[in-house]
């Protein structure tokens, strides 16, 4: 299994609407590809302070195995949010964080 862990940092003005949307679209896409097994998101609750590093929101998605993520990061829905997360983050691509586990 592959977990897929995707670490924000939104600007500021984007607002708490546009991020459940993003949300929304990124769980209606993973409930209809194939491998996909589950979505979580939601704001960092860690009481470490300052460990983020500015990274204050998130999601993970675990997928059945690295064929199943590398079909959703080619997916045109994918591209297509992304392109929006990109946009709505401080500093653009420098406000998203990636990070894929085998599990």
């Amino acid at each position: 299994m592959i977990r897929h862990c995707v670490f924000l940092r939104f600007r500021d003005e984007v607002t708490a609407q546009e991020r459940q949307s993003i949300y929304r679209d990124l769980q209606i896409l993973c409930d209809n590809l194939p491998g996909a097994l589950a979505i979580s998101y939601g704001g960092n609750v860690s009481p470490e302070a300052g460990m983020d590093k500015g990274y204050s929101e998130g999601f993970i998605l675990d997928f059945a195995d690295a064929t199943a993520r590398d079909a959703y990061l080619v997916h045109p829905e994918h591209q297509a949010i992304a392109g929006r997360i990109v946009a709505a983050t401080a500093d653009s691509v420098a406000g998203v964080l990636v990070f894929d586990l085998e599990v």
